[in-house]
């Protein structure tokens, strides 16, 4: 039994419209630009429609060159609203506090966006809490801006909730200092921490208790449950293999290579278990890793402009010449051949 083909993710059009605002703001018409992407009104407006990962690097990397303003992803987080994010961002604009707010935003974020590295999470304490983006490191002008885009937002669509604006008690964000860091101001009460761990927002326990004076219960209840219904049915899983594809993603990366005891771990099944379930689906783990890398270092060479050097860190290979070796018995062609090969055909 092959393993399930992968994607490096797609979200909802709905994140076009904050873009799309921005580049009226910045004094620019977006129909151009969003037509050359396919993006005209028609496609806008369909019911579930989904934009790939790698599209939407693209079209905020040709924003960025048409604006010139590489803090675009900011100014994106700052007119985005709930309802772009779908069901769940409906269903978190009726939440009784700004904390349940958070947690529905981020605990339904399937509903309107995946991604193969992770997902959003949402941590909270006895002081408060932090809502974390996973990471999508190696940065570069393709996806800085939806680090900025994501925690502006955030904050933007909270303050919503709170009916007054919403500064975080700390920000950190993974990648050096840019150089529009200044712009980051008005973000956090205190400076934003660059070359962090992780990609985070800090919020206060007085801030998440704010309450949503435009919550029904009734309302709320109802969407929770629509919510429920539809994660429900977009996250079943129809075997052992495609539970263990999901789980590579983040594991995947830093010359990291997962082995079976650490799946196993994360399974919370014992090794021989696995073995043995893996056995009766007709498949091994070694098959699924192998197959996973390969459709992953596909997608990233097709997709995106990522260095092989960096496709080999976030497919967990050692160096760029274990990777490159690796992909030529994959597919019979060096990933520099693959990628010529599919600019010609693009």
């Amino acid at each position: 039994m092959p393993s399930p083909r992968v994607r490096l993710g797609d979200l909802s059009v709905g994140f076009i419209q904050s873009l799309e605002e921005t580049l009226r703001y910045l004094g620019h018409d977006p129909a151009p630009l969003l037509a050359h992407y396919g993006l005209e009104p028609a496609r806008l407006a369909e019911p579930g429609a989904r934009l790939s990962i790698p599209r939407y690097m693209h079209l905020g990397h040709a924003a960025i060159t048409l604006t010139g303003n590489p803090a675009l992803g900011l100014h994106m987080g700052r007119l985005s609203r709930m309802s772009q994010a779908g069901l769940a961002g409906v269903t978190a604009a009726q939440a009784p506090t700004v904390g349940e707010a958070a947690r529905t935003l981020l605990r339904f974020e399937p509903l309107y966006a995946a991604n193969y590295r992770g997902q959003s999470t949402f941590h909270e304490d006895p002081q408060g809490a932090w809502l974390r983006f996973y990471s999508i490191s190696p940065y570069n002008a393709y996806n800085r801006f939806v680090v900025d885009s994501l925690l502006a937002g955030w904050l933007t669509q909270l303050s919503s909730v709170a009916g007054m604006p919403l500064q975080a008690e700390r920000i950190d964000i993974e990648f050096e200092a840019p150089a529009y860091a200044e712009q980051y101001q008005g973000l956090s009460l205190t400076p934003v921490h660059f070359a962090a761990q992780t990609n985070q927002l800090r919020l206060s326990r007085s801030q998440l208790e704010l309450r949503n004076r435009t919550h029904c219960p009734s309302t709320w209840q109802h969407l929770l449950q629509l919510c429920e219904r539809e994660l429900e049915q977009r996250t079943r899983i129809r075997s052992l293999s495609e539970r263990i594809v999901q789980l590579l993603g983040p594991l995947l990366s830093g010359g990291h290579e997962p082995d079976l005891e650490e799946v196993a771990s994360r399974l919370q099944l014992p090794t021989w278990t696995l073995r043995r379930k893996l056995a009766e689906e007709g498949t091994q783990f070694r098959s699924i890793l192998n197959d996973t890398r390969r459709d992953l270092a596909m997608a990233y060479i097709r997709d995106t402009e990522l260095a092989f050097g960096e496709i080999a860190y976030l497919l967990g290979f050692a160096s760029a010449e274990a990777f490159q070796r690796a992909f030529k018995r994959w597919s019979g062609v060096t990933p520099g051949d693959f990628r010529r090969s599919q600019r010609r055909t693009a």
